[in-house]
């Protein structure tokens, strides 16, 4: 495997693909990247000379690319704003509910965990069925 800013990318996958393995590199950015390294999209990333390993760090660099840690900082920042300010996605995000308008009488699942069920008690003193 092969390492990029602190990345393992797969030696197996073709270089365009591998890369966006970085967080917070896609697709379009992988192509860029590759273009302004001049790199062949098709070559395998365990086939990479360290040459051209370095030219796409430097390309990546180079770009200004907000990636993997700076990325994620930058997203709990957001959170912790929206939530700081009370609004309406800030206190969603809170409550672990859906943030976008989707509905959650029914549905939402993923969003709000598995099912805790609600107001069920059993008397301990009731009579069983058994007689």
């Amino acid at each position: 495997m092969a390492r990029i800013i602190g990345v393992e990318i797969p030696g197996e996958k073709r270089i365009d693909i591998a890369l966006r393995y970085i967080y917070g590199i896609g697709p379009s950015n992988a192509r860029v990247i590759l273009e302004k390294a001049g790199i062949d999209f098709a070559i395998r990333a365990k086939d990479l000379t360290e040459a051209q390993m370095s030219q796409i760090v430097h390309a990546i660099q180079e770009g200004k690319y907000v990636i993997e840690g700076d990325l994620r900082r930058e997203f709990g920042l957001n959170l912790k704003r929206l939530q700081a300010i009370k609004c309406y996605r800030g206190v969603r995000h809170l409550k672990s509910l859906p943030v976008r308008g989707q509905r959650t009488q029914t549905n939402a699942r993923t969003r709000k965990g598995p099912r805790r069920t609600v107001g069920v008690q059993r008397n301990p003193n009731a009579k069983t069925g058994i007689h």
